[in-house]
């Protein structure tokens, strides 16, 4: 009798916990795999391409917000009002200080985290740059002085290039079994170091060792290594393809050889590039390109053009299972950062926000910004200075300028 009596109060429980979701999606408890399946099983077509772009729009009856997957955080939070700023990437790439690069960039995703949680808290959304997914750190190659985001890479170097690119990574995503504490993303996937006035239309080529020994293996190390849930295609083209659909970079070496399972997402508005013909040219019209792009896995477009995805479908260019096979991977994003889950639940939502510019993180800023101070000469023995000389002067165009000394992509520091 005990046990008839033990075996029907598991399974009032069981039923009870079952009732406080209207969806099996919306419970936390299921493998992930099967919450995929249930709430695409649930979405209609047009709700699944309007979840394909980087203005997610909401979805009201099934309880799903709108949600901006723009955001930057090269070198702190970027463009959500105050947070700290550490030096520049190229800046700390100078330091040669992987645990400190780490450390750092595990800062960093607590200012996200808080920011996140305050903005979801006040309106149960997020918009543009206060969101969880951060398309950084920038891995290509800086190897022109001439090319202006040069500031926002690790230098000319492959290997600093990947081992600070992990750091970063790791630093970002967290080491949660379940849940990432933010998404980084590897950027811009490939052969992207400019020139940048004729990004929209340049074709890169380069010999296959240069590839391999240059262009890609930080790259693979973030994917390989770091288990980096984005990679951002490029705006430029590689032999002869656009990067958001091209055969070499998507199909054969990101999604085969290094069998990534992640997110793919384009750089902003590069897939107009495709048809328009100032740019690459190498599409007739949008439907045309948005099925390409998604034939080659770009899931999520940073831009409009997916719009089209319906016409393509009529056209028969897709089918509603190549929307699927991206729209799982998307879905796994918001299942991987706990958007979908009650509060509670994930760990990393209980950061206060009074880790923003806090005191520690402004120390952590200043000491990045010392060790990143490297002498190349010492012509005359200028260093160590004389205890006799009572001025310095600091001359030149941005001596003064605190914008410009704020780097790109930058935060607004208290």
């Amino acid at each position: 009798m005990k046990k008839i009596l033990l075996n029907i109060s598991i399974f009032i429980c069981a039923v009870s916990s079952a009732q406080n979701f209207k969806h099996p999606f919306q419970n936390p408890k299921l493998p992930v795999d099967q919450r995929i399946e249930n709430l695409l099983g649930l979405l209609t077509v047009d709700e699944k391409i309007g979840m394909m772009m980087d203005n997610s729009k909401a979805v009201p009856r099934l309880d799903i917000p709108g949600y901006g997957w723009w955001n930057e955080a090269l070198h702190g939070v970027a463009r959500a009002g105050t947070a700290t700023v550490f030096p520049q990437a190229i800046g700390m790439a100078a330091t040669w200080d992987v645990p400190e690069h780490l450390k750092t960039f595990e800062m960093i995703s607590d200012e996200a985290r808080a920011k996140y949680n305050k903005s979801f808290d006040e309106s149960q959304k997020t918009g543009r740059y206060e969101g969880l997914t951060f398309w950084t750190p920038n891995i290509n190659i800086f190897r022109d002085p001439r090319w202006g985001r040069g500031q926002e890479t690790y230098g000319e170097d492959p290997y600093l290039t990947s081992v600070l690119g992990v750091a970063a990574v790791k630093g970002l995503q967290g080491n949660d079994p379940k849940y990432f504490k933010t998404h980084a993303c590897a950027k811009h996937f490939a052969v992207h170091s400019g020139p940048e006035w004729n990004r929209h239309s340049y074709n890169a080529e380069v010999s296959k060792r240069d590839l391999y020994e240059t262009y890609l293996p930080a790259f693979k190390a973030l994917v390989l290594e770091g288990n980096v849930r984005e990679v951002m295609c490029a705006y430029n083209a590689f032999d002869g393809q656009p990067c958001c659909a091209n055969n070499t970079l998507l199909t054969e070496i990101l999604r085969g050889k290094w069998n990534y399972d992640g997110m793919v997402v384009s750089d902003c508005w590069a897939l107009a590039d495709f048809y328009q013909k100032q740019y690459h040219g190498t599409h007739p019209d949008e439907k045309s390109t948005a099925a390409d792009a998604l034939k080659h896995s770009t899931d999520l477009e940073c831009g409009d053009t997916y719009n089209n995805l319906n016409k393509s479908l009529a056209s028969g260019l897709i089918t509603e299972k190549d929307i699927d096979i991206s729209m799982r991977r998307i879905l796994k994003g918001w299942f991987e950062l706990g958007m979908l889950d009650p509060k509670s639940s994930v760990h990393w939502n209980s950061i206060p926000y009074a880790v923003v510019d806090s005191e520690e993180h402004k120390k952590q800023a200043l000491k990045m910004a010392q060790k990143s101070i490297v002498l190349m000469k010492n012509e005359n023995n200028v260093l160590p200075l004389n205890k006799n000389i009572k001025k310095i002067a600091v001359v030149g165009p941005n001596a003064d300028d605190g914008l410009m000394q704020l780097g790109n992509y930058n935060g607004t520091p208290s």
